[in-house]
């Protein structure tokens, strides 16, 4: 079967066009149909695959076979079909990718790193670089990737007659003829579309960035994803200003303030529900079980009460809060704890000396007392 003609790396902003069925079989998920040239750009290269329209079948995929493209279709097809390509999805690849080349062209300029894996994701593009980088060393990066943004230049898709002397990226010795894309001051072998100027790329903008496999994998977004990802950050910080009285701007102070007004509640607590603790504990009848009501305290403050009143002489002790969490302390207090769960609809556990957990509702202090054998 002859090998399909690529009209997407003639004219990537072809949208319509006309092409010969060439064959169409039966398969898994609909119909695999060959045409004699297509505009769709099939799967590879970290790029998704075009889909569309031919005849009137929709293309759900598209993959490279042995030089042959093949369109996985929902309906078959014979004769000349009129195609059109889903321009919002190929403008957006088309986006990503020369922001992936100008970007990764400007880290292995500056720090000689190495792109070794490339992926256009749903919400983001991902990039594997071979060294790790810091948030300075990002920034320039991508400081630099936008003005080769700004200064709009051409972008060209090329293959040379031949690779000699030619100073371009690729993750793998190539051989025979390399189709070369260069944008922004990047040269890359390259079988993906492409923009025709840096400058409709829009921008680049890194949002994440990780340690992996002794490099940094890399979240990006470009074009119309950097327009939204800015768009609704900025958006989030509005309103995250608005609950601190800080403007987009002065978040990290207005943060850091509350985080220390935090600390200084929770030492605050600490000591009134030591307090608290003590106070209870000072009241229970050594050598008796005992239950305590305990408003306002969180899950460390009724294991303080509970494990005090057990070393003031309760045996058990169980400190229950009004939404119906609990701490038992004492000895071999597993098994009680199991009762408990099982009579009240209960979940939790624990060591022997001390079981936490959460009852359905609080089931009342006089039935909690009965289940202990406290008589009043």
């Amino acid at each position: 079967m002859p090998s399909t003609q690529k009209l997407y790396e003639e004219d990537a902003f072809l949208q319509n066009f006309s092409a010969q069925v060439v064959d169409c079989q039966p398969c898994k998920g609909g119909w695999a149909v060959v045409l004699d040239a297509t505009a769709f750009y099939p799967e590879g290269g970290g790029q998704p695959c075009d889909t569309g329209t031919l005849g009137g079948a929709a293309v759900r995929e598209v993959h490279l076979r042995d030089g042959v493209i093949v369109h996985l279709t929902d309906a078959p097809l014979t004769g000349t079909v009129e195609g059109a390509v889903d321009w919002p999805r190929r403008l957006d690849h088309m986006e990503q990718h020369t922001g992936e080349h100008i970007l990764s062209g400007m880290l292995h300029r500056l720090y000689g790193a190495e792109n070794v894996g490339f992926h256009i994701g749903e919400e983001a593009v991902r990039m594997d670089m071979s060294l790790p980088l810091t948030a300075a060393q990002l920034s320039e990066a991508e400081r630099l990737a936008n003005e080769a943004v700004r200064a709009d230049t051409p972008v060209r898709c090329h293959v040379p007659e031949t690779l000699e002397g030619l100073d371009y990226r690729s993750k793998k010795e190539l051989e025979g003829p390399v189709r070369i894309v260069e944008a922004g001051g990047d040269v890359c072998a390259c079988c993906g579309t492409h923009l025709r100027t840096t400058g409709q790329v829009g921008a680049i903008k890194i949002l994440s960035a990780q340690n992996y496999k002794g490099g940094v994998r890399l979240a990006v977004v470009c074009g119309a994803r950097a327009w939204r990802a800015v768009a609704e950050g900025w958006e989030d910080a509005t309103a995250a200003g608005r609950l601190l009285s800080a403007a987009p701007g002065r978040l990290t102070p207005a943060v850091e303030h509350l985080q220390t007004a935090q600390s200084c509640d929770k030492m605050r607590l600490a000591a009134l529900q030591n307090a608290l603790a003590a106070a209870m504990a000072a009241s229970v009848t050594p050598g008796r079980p005992c239950v305590k009501l305990a408003e306002g305290a969180d899950g460390d403050g009724l294991r303080k009460i509970a494990v005090a009143c057990a070393a003031a002489g309760a045996s058990p002790a169980l400190c229950v809060s009004p939404e119906g969490r609990y701490a038992l302390a004492g000895d071999n207090v597993q098994a009680l704890c199991r009762t408990l769960n099982a009579a009240f609809e209960g979940r939790g556990g624990g060591k022997p000396n001390f079981c936490q957990g959460s009852f359905a509702a609080l089931p009342g202090l006089k039935k909690l007392e009965e289940e202990l054998g406290i008589r009043s």
